[in-house]
């Protein structure tokens, strides 16, 4: 196996001022708006932004995963910017995302949403409509998980549903034997964020990926940096999760980082994962080197 390397940041909150019309006023944005006016313009910051892309290029990176909240607002300006930016990254077949609670805080007509992101979120076969996709690069398989719903306002939370969950379950079985990566914006343990934020249905979750297998979770939407293990078919299943990517460090947020991880062939029958983070350094305003570790894990044995 050739080494592949990949690229995980989240939750980036492309700064954008939010000019509200009327009829954007008497929904959920305007507490957005509140909070952005408030507080949140100066923790998201472009200059954050600008390094992030900056560095995650010049780390050349086989693919880059980037796991929701690129919005703030919703709003039909932001997609349009973000699919820009997302532009910058590299080429869409190596660059996947998947929506977070943000991308969806209104009900949207996809064409001002996310019809405008469907080339960085479908999968091989160019189907855009059928969660969850599924990207395979050699021995890698990048499966995408939508948890993004409108919610009423003060709530963040997500859910994957039904039909979802048994269609991930079927594409983890296909994929057995490759080196399998969920991406989802929610996190999957029971106390990584408050109830309101929290996904409905990740104990589900968790039960479809202990039964169909996965080497990897990598998600967002906590403000702080995660690592849970989650319980697996003969092996834990690590889940890492990364606070805001734009984020400047303060009282709430633990500030923008990112991850390099680089997957590599330890044996016959196991990986290597290792994972390089990158932190965001006020002083010196660039993203530095916050360590590393490495990780293990034993390749599933093939389907029956």
């Amino acid at each position: 196996m050739t080494a592949f390397t990949l690229a995980h940041f989240s939750d980036p909150h492309l700064p954008y001022e939010p000019r509200l019309d009327w009829r954007q006023r008497f929904s959920k944005r305007l507490l957005s708006a509140w909070s952005w006016h408030r507080k949140r313009r100066e923790v998201q910051r472009h200059d954050i932004v600008t390094a992030l892309t900056a560095d995650v290029r010049a780390a050349r990176p086989d693919h880059i995963g980037v796991t929701g909240d690129i919005t703030n607002f919703s709003l039909p300006g932001e997609f349009t910017q973000a699919a820009a930016w997302l532009e910058t990254l590299g080429r869409a077949d190596d660059v996947s995302i998947v929506p977070g609670n943000h991308d969806a805080l209104v009900k949207l007509d996809p064409a001002e949403g996310w019809s405008k992101w469907q080339h960085w979120m479908r999968s091989d076969d160019g189907d855009v409509d059928n969660w969850p996709y599924v990207r395979v690069r050699g021995e890698i398989a990048l499966i995408g998980v939508n948890s993004a719903v409108p919610t009423a306002p003060l709530l963040a939370g997500g859910r994957i549903g039904d039909i979802q969950l048994a269609a991930l379950e079927a594409r983890l079985q296909a994929q057995r034997g490759r080196f399998r990566i969920v991406l989802v914006h929610h996190p999957l343990a029971d106390a990584a964020v408050s109830r309101r934020k929290a996904l409905a249905d990740r104990a589900a979750l968790r039960d479809v990926l202990r039964r169909a297998g996965c080497e990897l979770v990598l998600h967002g939407h906590a403000r702080d940096a995660r690592l849970d293990l989650l319980g697996g078919d003969g092996q834990p299943i690590l889940c890492l999760g990364l606070p805001s990517a734009s984020a400047m460090p303060n009282a709430h947020d633990a500030g923008a980082r990112w991850h390099a991880l680089r997957i590599d062939a330890d044996s016959d029958d196991s990986w290597r994962l290792d994972v390089a983070t990158r932190i965001w350094d006020e002083p010196s305003a660039a993203f530095v080197s916050g360590g590393s570790f490495r990780y293990r894990i034993t390749r599933p044995e093939p389907r029956p």
